[in-house]
């Protein structure tokens, strides 16, 4: 470590320029341990008295503002029967209990059973549900397709009605 000279601070500050960046930070680092040291130091012999001091008159306070308060103890003096709390009442809660039971019955939401609802449901209820609307579409198909075909038919008739009666014609100028 250092002589009781400085002999290591003398050697340090000769360097000059020659200490790199991190040796400079460590000599400051080490000056302000000490200075450290030295003020905890003082604090604590000074510290000490003053602290005791202070705790004393805290306590010498605190004793003079606090009253007593008796709520279990039956005291026999006089004076200290006058500081007893009398017994405290517990508080009502029939109100809060009621209105609670109330709120906790549940109230009757279907006042009649449906039969359809308790009745299981198929096995393949979830098949049917989704070709439903496939099922829409195929029937609306369907319908194009039969109506067309009426049409189809009825235009057919047409035109053999319409040959019908002009053969009809052709007939009844022939007899004429």
């Amino acid at each position: 470590m250092a002589a009781p000279g400085g002999g290591v601070e003398a050697e340090e500050t000769a360097g000059g320029p020659a200490l790199g960046r991190l040796e400079e930070e460590a000599r400051r680092r080490r000056e302000r341990l000490r200075a450290l040291r030295q003020r905890t130091l003082q604090n604590k012999d000074s510290g000490e008295r003053e602290n005791k001091q202070f705790r004393e008159d805290d306590e010498e306070e605190t004793v003079k503002h606090k009253e007593l308060k008796l709520r279990n103890y039956e005291p026999e003096d006089e004076e200290l029967k006058k500081r007893k709390v009398p017994q405290a009442k517990p508080a009502s809660v029939e109100d809060k209990v009621k209105d609670q039971l109330e709120a906790a019955k549940p109230e009757p939401i279907i006042d009649e059973v449906d039969l359809a609802n308790l009745a299981p449901r198929k096995p393949d209820w979830d098949l049917k549900r989704d070709v439903a609307k496939k099922l829409e579409k195929l029937e609306k198909r369907t319908q194009r397709a039969i109506a067309e075909l009426i049409r189809e038919r009825l235009k057919g008739q047409e035109e053999e009605l319409a040959s019908a009666v002009g053969s009809a014609k052709q007939e009844g100028s022939d007899s004429d």
